[in-house]
């Protein structure tokens, strides 16, 4: 009884200061950029906070790491250096594509984490190069990113299930990277999805008489 009254007590004075804090900036009374690290602040916190949570029993709290990470890529939005800003969406994005990797590493049978952690992290990737090169094209990075994201699920251990097939996904979306690299620097997109169309058919061929065999 004493902890739940106790913890009430600390969420309700928390709520007390964060309304005090909003109606202090509200009035022009706390400057803009103070409010924003506090904020960024609560976030850090209740990202280390998800995180500890998680480092103590890994397996049994492996969700704990997804709004761990999510709250610590927020947080960078508020505390980074205004000459960082732009780069808040690739931290964001990289921090969650890491915590779906660590949800994988937990436990190898939760193998479905590496897709949506591949793609997150392909994501920052290409967030970043858009910050860092204005203008350049990054279709083919997107490519080459989703296509390792699906070889390292065909590669990398799994005790429930055979993740061969994700070879063809894998193939196809090099292939299709490689070539689309080629031909934004060439001036020949146009001919990619006529490509692209063939490749995808012959991987869909593939498959089918993998499964005859």
């Amino acid at each position: 009884m004493l902890k739940k009254i106790n913890f009430r007590a600390l969420v309700g004075g928390g709520m007390m200061v964060l309304g005090l804090l909003i109606l202090l900036e509200k009035a022009g009374i706390l400057p803009f950029r103070a409010g924003m690290l506090f904020w960024g602040a609560i976030l850090l916190a209740g990202g280390a906070a998800f995180l500890g949570f998680f480092l103590q029993e890994t397996r049994a709290n492996w969700w704990a790491i997804l709004p761990a990470f999510a709250l610590l890529g927020m947080s960078a939005d508020a505390l980074l250096p205004e000459r960082w800003q732009a780069w808040s969406g690739a931290f964001f994005l990289g921090g969650l594509g890491m915590a779906f990797l660590g949800v994988y590493l937990t436990d190898r049978s939760r193998w479905w984490g590496l897709i949506p952690g591949g793609i997150l992290l392909t994501l920052a990737v290409v967030s970043g190069l858009d910050e860092t090169w204005q203008g350049a094209e990054t279709g083919g990075a997107l490519f080459l990113g989703l296509g390792l994201t699906f070889f390292l699920v065909a590669i990398l251990p799994n005790p429930i299930t055979d993740t061969r097939w994700a070879y063809i996904p894998g193939t196809i979306l090099l292939v299709i990277g490689a070539t689309l690299g080629y031909t934004q620097s060439h001036g020949l997109a146009m001919y990619l999805w006529p490509v692209a169309l063939i490749l995808v058919g012959l991987g869909l061929v593939t498959a089918f008489f993998f499964r005859h065999e």
